[in-house]
């Protein structure tokens, strides 16, 4: 299944296997799916769902699929000093919609949602 939705202006094309698909018809609420774009010492990307999907926004892709994108720093650099997940802050950047992914791939297996996103739409899976 496939669709394109608009973040910050821009198009995001959503892809999601069968098996996402048929796990989506079985869920009560939609599902909320972030693309977090993580910039401190590194930069990072990663899927986060449901619970863990903390974007302000989300735009519906699906009845029972919602995006958000979220663009995040560390408060520190200093890794070595953190165990687990590091605090993080919303990234003020001056034009977010610069960053906004051309591309998400979601997939429902063995009992876990997983995803990756792309800056570039063209990217192979």
């Amino acid at each position: 299944m496939q669709t394109t939705i608009e973040i910050l202006g821009k198009k995001v094309l959503v892809e999601w296997s069968a098996s996402a698909d048929k796990k989506l018809q079985d869920l009560a609420e939609p599902l909320l799916v972030e693309m977090e774009l993580y910039f401190s010492c590194l930069i990072r990307k990663a899927v986060r769902f449901g619970g863990n999907a903390q974007a302000v926004n989300f735009t519906t892709a699906a009845p029972r699929l919602k995006i958000g994108f979220r663009p995040v720093m560390t408060k520190v650099c200093k890794v070595s000093d953190f165990e687990g997940e590091l605090p993080l802050e919303d990234f003020p950047i001056v034009r977010p919609e610069a960053f906004v992914p051309k591309r998400l791939t979601i997939d429902y297996r063995g009992g876990n949602w997983m995803g990756e996103f792309f800056l570039q739409k063209n990217q192979p899976v």
